[in-house]
């Protein structure tokens, strides 16, 4: 009894791997990139803003793996929902309304694929992976590929380039996102739901607890955390297009997953996801201080993406 108590209360360096990691990069660059402006104020703030739609995303993620699924859709719902909103906002719509229109948009997309998973017991990677292009179609078609441009200076101070007290209001979304998904996958019966889901299905069944509910509403969530972090694109930059989170995917993935989320499910912190974001945020920060270029960039990314996965797939045979 003793010892199962001791291995239970045993330090896990993997669980902090994250922290470490992003300590150890953090220092490397700060030398490396002493004079060439790495650890400015403001760099350090660019940081935050650029990583932060990421950041949200990521959270959203983080349920979706910690319940064993995975969502490939999140790209294209951050062009559809940014471009949603920034119609509606064209049509001099409140922007609440147009808020919730673009989040609206993220939740649907997310229910349909949550239904067609579980109804239809086909894997998520594939459905995900079909609902990606739908959706990717459709955010060209609406607009014919043309722009939409935002000029409610009050929208774009909410949700793109205000401060409040000088701290970027972009940080400021993504610790309120971190606080209700942490304290949600931590701290509620839904989450240690997710987390059972995803350690294992039947178990949970048995204990009573309703995958098909609980996977959908993860599926729900990711979607919602996309449209959000569509919202904070469309008012970074003023505007929309059909274009936006094509690259975020692998960038998204690859966070939750240094940041200790478990890519076969039962584990997931948003907190370590988010960590994970902005080590993937200083990474490209510190390459492009360094002058490398964007395929340089690419094989760095690439790299860290295949020890990421391979580090959660050994812990998960070990267990």
């Amino acid at each position: 009894m003793k010892d199962s108590n001791l291995k239970s209360n045993r330090f896990k360096v993997s669980d902090y791997v994250v922290y470490i990691s992003f300590f150890g990069i953090f220092a490397l660059f700060s030398i490396i990139l002493y004079d060439g402006g790495f650890l400015t104020g403001q760099n350090l703030l660019n940081i935050t803003r650029q990583t932060a739609m990421i950041s949200v995303m990521a959270i959203g993620t983080t349920f979706v793996l910690s319940a064993g699924e995975i969502d490939l859709s999140i790209g294209s719902i951050v062009a559809l929902s940014a471009l949603i909103t920034a119609i509606s906002l064209r049509m001099d719509l409140n922007i609440w309304i147009a808020v919730l229109a673009g989040l609206s948009t993220g939740a649907f997309i997310g229910f349909v694929n949550g239904i067609i998973i579980t109804k239809l017991r086909v894997p998520s990677f594939l459905i995900t992976l079909g609902m990606m292009t739908i959706v990717a179609g459709l955010a060209r078609w609406i607009t014919n590929l043309e722009a939409v441009p935002v000029i409610n200076d009050t929208f774009n101070y909410i949700f793109g380039n205000g401060k409040v007290f000088g701290i970027p209001i972009l940080l400021l979304w993504t610790v309120i996102f971190l606080v209700f998904g942490q304290i949600f996958l931590k701290k509620t019966s839904f989450g240690r739901s997710v987390l059972s889901t995803g350690g294992n299905k039947i178990a949970s069944l048995f204990t009573g607890i309703n995958v098909d509910k609980i996977k959908i509403a993860v599926f729900i969530i990711s979607g919602v955390s996309a449209s959000f972090a569509a919202i904070l694109y469309t008012g970074r930059l003023e505007g929309a297009r059909y274009t936006l989170g094509q690259a975020d995917l692998l960038l998204v993935i690859a966070a939750v997953i240094i940041g200790g989320t478990r890519l076969s499910g039962g584990k997931g912190t948003c907190v370590g996801s988010v960590v994970g974001s902005l080590i993937m945020g200083m990474i490209a920060n510190g390459l492009v201080l360094m002058n490398l270029n964007i395929a340089l960039q690419m094989v760095f990314r690439g790299l860290i993406i295949i020890i990421a996965v391979s580090f959660s797939l050994r812990e998960r045979k070990r267990l």
